[in-house]
């Protein structure tokens, strides 16, 4: 025990790098430093194999590290060291903390980083509910709300124009706000990662381990602890049904606008059109994981993640949830009076995710993504090495 705290604290007192850690950013070394003498966990997911490249943490590598972290709690209930230890380790919870300050770091605009703090439950719900009753106002004003001439058709009720310019700029905000907070979180990584460009087999590696949640299994095939010490694979059916719905949901929107512009074939589109199908199976996926991950997040241990973001988890979770069931009721009483109403609950919720979006969960997963690029770029520059030698 001696050793080990003798060891953390000379590697602390050897890392002070150019640029001042922040107190979480602190601790998360100490940590760190103390999992590199016992490596009992090595296997266990991405980022202990990248840890050991280290004798010791500056910034961007404890960016880095963090964003490999998949929050799966395995270390946690195999760590001889956990609280109530007094050496205190909990990777999962302090990892979860930096990964929500380089949210906040990366955002972009600089300025509108702090939005990530406020972007919670009740945030997403209001907004959602704010907007939806904007746009039930706005058609209500027009005599459309419980008009039955605008059954069947949404583009009655808003014409397809009109849509188009309230959701494309904020779409296209959003994505352009995503790229460059992720553009410079590569930036400042790459030197802690060989900086050596991403080639092809990197980035098929990374997209494999994306596209499988790999790393949700624990490192060992059982998967996530949640609020105890067993193993369960639900957390990873859960991501996957929500991750899948909403590609799904996505496929079938983008599908329906080729339509509309390529072939002229203007919306609603019925069964058995691939965008209703990929729709309808994407809204249920949607559904169903949201719903599952909502109950799981309630249920995992308090020690596995930080407190502090529940509540943007949550209200991420809720807006992806009411998406897909307000898009569902909106095809199943797409026939009634009661469309034009389905209509703007559904839009309310779409552009409170879009608003949302660049400041919020939806983030993690792109700046998990870019550190898997730059963790298949180091095992092949490691293994490079050992070759040379």
């Amino acid at each position: 025990m001696q050793q080990l705290e003798s060891l953390t604290q000379d590697a602390l007192d050897l890392g002070g790098g150019a640029i001042a850690l922040t107190a979480t950013e602190a601790e998360a070394a100490r940590q760190l430093q103390v999992c590199n003498a016992c490596r009992y966990c090595e296997g266990f997911c991405a980022m202990f194999p990248a840890m050991t490249q280290r004798l010791m943490f500056e910034k961007a590598d404890i960016h880095y590290l963090a964003n490999l972290c998949h929050n799966c709690g395995a270390c946690l209930h195999a760590c001889q060291y956990a609280p109530p230890h007094e050496f205190g380790i909990n990777v999962p919870q302090v990892m979860a903390e930096v990964r929500g300050q380089t949210y906040k770091d990366y955002a972009w605009p600089p300025s509108l980083g702090k939005l990530y703090e406020r972007n919670g439950l009740a945030v997403a719900l209001a907004l959602a509910a704010g907007l939806a009753l904007f746009l039930a106002l706005a058609v209500s004003m027009g005599g459309g709300l419980w008009n039955s001439a605008t059954s069947g058709n949404f583009y009655n009720v808003f014409p397809h124009n009109l849509l188009v310019s309230l959701f494309a700029p904020i779409f296209l905000f959003a994505v352009l706000a995503l790229g460059m907070g992720v553009r410079r979180f590569l930036r400042d990584i790459g030197p802690a990662t060989s900086g050596a460009p991403a080639g092809t087999s990197a980035a098929l590696e990374a997209g494999s381990a994306v596209l499988q949640l790999k790393y949700l299994d624990g490192g060992h095939g059982q998967g996530c602890n949640n609020e105890d010490d067993k193993f369960t694979l639900s957390r990873r059916r859960f991501h996957h049904l929500t991750f899948y719905g909403f590609m799904l949901c996505f496929a079938a929107t983008s599908l329906g606008t080729v339509y509309h512009y390529v072939f002229g074939w203007e919306a609603p589109y019925d069964l058995p059109s691939l965008p209703k199908v990929l729709g309808a199976v994407g809204g249920v996926a949607l559904i169903l994981g949201t719903a599952g991950l909502w109950i799981l997040h309630h249920r995992r241990h308090p020690l596995h993640g930080d407190a502090a973001q529940k509540p943007m988890d949550l209200g991420f979770i809720a807006l992806l949830f009411l998406i897909s069931a307000t898009g569902l009721a909106l095809w199943l009483g797409r026939d009634t009076t009661a469309m034009a109403l389905m209509l703007c609950l559904h839009l309310g919720a779409v552009m409170a995710l879009f608003l949302t979006m660049p400041y919020g969960k939806f983030a993690h997963g792109f700046f998990r993504s870019a550190s898997l690029v730059r963790y298949a770029v180091e095992k092949r520059q490691k293994k490079s090495a050992q070759n040379a030698d």
